[in-house]
């Protein structure tokens, strides 16, 4: 956790017994976290759908090629009509929020349409809906074993293939998640 004891910018990693279907085996960055609760991206769960389907939908014109093949991630449960651009700080997006000096999450439509004209962000991740806690939800949660948290890697977003994100962030804890069993119980 950072110094006020919130997890912006840090990632999420399920632990193995969780439970929950949405997130089994999921890696989230952690975009705003406060008192009144928390929202964060899945980074590792590509939904059946291209980026190409997206620019279509919102009819912004974009020439074919590696970004309309670029696969859509599944944010979250929340809102999967709403879109998320996670990039690297840059740009100037009518709607970002700011998760580090490092990492934003633009929602306006204005980066998919620099992004179609070859002028916006080369490395973003885009999701279709968000996870999100109440507040106190989130570290009740933590406290239980459900997750554990990581200081971000952007590698893991933005570089390593989906089916390796979970693992990699467990190894940032110097934790193998498939030797843990999903199973707890009490000593």
């Amino acid at each position: 956790m950072n110094g006020d004891g919130y997890l912006t910018n840090q990632l999420l990693i399920a632990m193995p017994a969780m439970g929950d279907p949405n997130f089994a085996q999921t890696v989230a960055l952690v975009c705003d976290h406060s008192p009144r609760g928390a929202l964060a991206l899945i980074v590792n769960k590509p939904l059946p759908m291209r980026m190409g389907e997206i620019f279509d939908q919102l009819e912004i014109k974009v020439a074919q090629g590696p970004l309309t093949e670029r696969q859509v991630l599944r944010g979250g449960p929340m809102q999967t009509d709403r879109g998320f651009v996670l990039h690297p700080a840059g740009g100037q997006w009518d709607s970002t929020l700011k998760v580090s000096e490092r990492l934003h999450v633009t929602t306006s439509r204005d980066i998919l349409t620099a992004m179609a004209r070859g002028d916006g962000p080369e490395e973003a991740v885009v999701a279709l809906g968000y996870a999100g806690w109440d507040g106190g939800q989130l570290e009740d949660e933590i406290r239980a074993n459900v997750w554990l948290n990581a200081p971000v890697d952007a590698a893991i977003i933005f570089d390593l293939p989906f089916e390796s994100r979970w693992d990699a962030a467990g190894r940032l804890l110097g934790v193998d998640l498939s030797r843990i069993s999903s199973t707890s119980g009490h000593a």
